[in-house]
């Protein structure tokens, strides 16, 4: 089922708004981007989809099993390999929907997701001996093995480096095409952005708001200077609702 949000508002408390009539439609499959200056609600936003905040007013869609959430740092437990926290992630999602398995059929289930995320041999290793590159795999396994069709990334690769962050592009595309799954990613890179998602959706300063879009098409994936004129263009306007919330 689609993403709707429909109206949606959220305040804390008798403070000001964070958000405030937001409109969306994001259907099965697809992966917008979601932009916005710092403070304008993004991850409020994440935290409403993934059912961790209440909105205030408005109404909310979300398919029925709920959203797995990818976080900007890779929260492995220090103390599990790779494969363990894979597995924790397997038996609490069965936890979740009242099914059994054995750890033989999780060890298998994780160690496919593990090929999934092209770390097949990294299986018996800890956190510690990971790149951040390769935790950020990790955790991407992770929040696949929870099986939900709606993933939310919370700015999962701006921690690190330009080259690791463009091969994690690739991979999480790669992974997207395979997988069929509704992304929802926040970032503050506009170049990211336009990189990954199909859509681009802009929020405005505080209180946040849908105020633009852009599709993204296949011509801007394959021209280097289409690329580059939308994400000028959506620089500009990110600029401006920047500004407007410094006044």
């Amino acid at each position: 089922m689609p993403v709707v949000l429909e109206h949606l508002g959220k305040r804390f408390g008798d403070g000001a708004p964070v958000l405030d009539d937001v409109n969306a439609t994001i259907a099965k499959g697809e992966f917008v981007a979601l932009l916005g200056a710092s403070g304008c609600g993004k991850s409020t936003l994440l935290n409403i989809l993934a059912g961790l905040e209440q909105p205030t007013s408005g109404a909310l869609e979300v398919p029925a099993d709920g959203a797995a959430f990818m976080f900007q740092d890779s929260a492995l437990f220090p103390w599990l390999t790779a494969r363990a926290n894979i597995e924790l992630a397997l038996q609490l999602a069965d936890k979740n929907a009242g099914k059994r398995s054995s750890k033989a059929e999780r060890s298998a289930r994780a160690t496919e997701l593990l090929e999934l995320v092209h770390l097949g041999g990294a299986g018996d290793k800890r956190p510690h001996e990971l790149s951040g590159g390769m935790r950020q795999r990790v955790a991407l396994a992770r929040s696949l093995a929870q099986d939900r069709q709606l993933l939310l990334m919370d700015e999962p690769f701006a921690a690190l480096d330009a080259i690791t962050r463009d091969l994690l592009h690739d991979e999480l595309e790669r992974i997207w095409k395979e997988t069929g799954r509704t992304i929802v990613f926040v970032t503050h890179n506009v170049r990211e952005a336009v990189r990954l998602g199909q859509r681009v959706l802009l929020l405005s300063s505080r209180p946040g708001r849908v105020v633009a879009e852009w599709d993204v098409t296949e011509e801007h994936r394959t021209d280097a200077g289409r690329a580059g004129e939308l994400t000028a263009t959506i620089t500009r306007r990110l600029r401006e609702e920047i500004r407007r919330h410094a006044n």
